[in-house]
């Protein structure tokens, strides 16, 4: 697929790769958000054999072992206190220092107070390393009181990078400026009406799952939300006269 034009009207029409286009009068766009990544080495090498992003997905292969999570926004503290439950240590890695995390203030008080939960601030990760099967280490890079840049490697049987998702929606951008042919929230995210939870901005394109859920994601309220907008997207088409 290399575009959509909703700005014609319906029905739109959508631009293949092949060069082919198909118009149509309702879609769903279900087309998901992507985690985000740190961009530090290693850590596309040691995806899946330690390096994670969602801990409701993941987190049970490090039972009773010690995890890392990196961020400092909500997303961090639901990972950090979930692993809690269930793992033998926790440490949030924050790149800033102590009163600067954007999560709400009582997910990061709970983070905080909890025994389990070890908070590092000022710090980023430089490596990820491990044996080539498995992480072992990640590579910490930690401002001093001094100020010098001090490096340290911490033993680690899983890390978790929870610094938030992008919403899949680049293909619903278009012309100067990237300007969106649909409503969007701030996140990129699509705002669907109170009234259907699936419509959007645009007559009979429907969203559904993590494009158009920022809170829930992956969860079977995904597959709920897909029911609902093949439901809405069908009522549609009958309304033009199926």
């Amino acid at each position: 697929m290399e575009g959509i034009n909703l700005k014609k009207g319906n029905p739109y029409s959508l631009r293949l790769s092949s060069g082919a286009t198909i118009d149509f009068k309702a879609m769903i766009v279900a087309s998901g958000a992507n985690s985000k990544w740190l961009g530090v080495p290693g850590e596309a090498t040691y995806f899946n054999k330690g390096v994670a992003a969602c801990a409701t997905c993941d987190g049970w292969f490090f039972r009773n072992k010690r995890t890392i999570v990196f961020g400092g926004g909500d997303t961090a503290m639901e990972t950090a206190l979930f692993l809690a439950r269930i793992c033998t240590s926790v440490t949030i890695v924050h790149r800033r220092g102590p009163g600067t995390f954007r999560a709400s203030k009582i997910m990061s008080e709970r983070a905080q107070l909890h025994p389990k939960i070890k908070i590092l601030y000022n710090s980023t990760v430089k490596e990820f390393t491990g044996d080539g099967k498995k992480l072992t280490h990640v590579l910490l890079q930690r401002q001093a009181a001094s100020g010098v840049m001090e490096e340290e490697s911490v033993g680690t049987d899983g890390a978790f990078v929870a610094i938030g998702h992008k919403p899949n929606t680049d293909m619903l951008l278009t012309g100067a400026g990237d300007a969106p042919q649909i409503d969007l929230d701030p996140e990129g995210y699509i705002k669907t009406a109170a009234g259907t939870h699936t419509a959007t901005s645009v007559e009979g394109v429907f969203a559904a799952g993590d494009v158009a859920d920022r809170v829930y994601r992956q969860a079977i309220t995904s597959a709920g939300t897909g029911a609902m907008a093949a439901m809405d997207a069908e009522r549609h088409m009958c309304h033009l006269g199926c």
